[in-house]
C-alpha cells in the first residue's frame, strides 16, 4: 500500500489541504470500515497506521487480534513519538 494510493482512495486527492471537512470525515470512516473487513495482517497494519497518523485509529485490542501485531503497533507509535521529539517531520 502506497500513501498516495491511500489518499486517493479515501479522500480523492493526494493534497489534503483542499479536502472539505465532510469529505475528510467520510474518508476516515471508509478507511475504518476497510480496516474492519481486511483479513491480511500487513494490510490491516498499513490501514491502522494510516488512521493513526490522522488520530483516528481504533484501540490496539480492537484493531489487532495478535499480541505480536499490537506490539508492532506500539513500536510504530513509539517511533513516531520519538521522531516528533527530534523535530523530524
Amino acid at each position: 500500500m502506497q500513501l498516495d494510493d491511500l489518499l486517493l482512495r479515501y479522500f480523492a486527492t493526494t493534497d489534503l489541504s483542499g479536502v472539505a471537512p465532510d469529505t475528510f470525515t467520510a474518508g476516515i470512516e471508509h478507511c475504518r470500515v476497510d480496516l474492519g473487513l481486511e483479513e491480511d495482517r500487513g494490510k490491516r497494519f498499513a490501514l491502522w497506521s494510516f488512521l493513526h497518523m490522522f488520530g483516528s485509529a481504533p484501540d490496539l485490542d480492537v484493531a489487532f487480534e495478535s499480541e505480536e501485531d499490537r506490539n508492532a503497533a506500539r513500536n510504530f507509535m513509539d517511533l513516531l513519538a520519538a521522531s516528533e521529539g527530534d523535530g523530524v517531520s
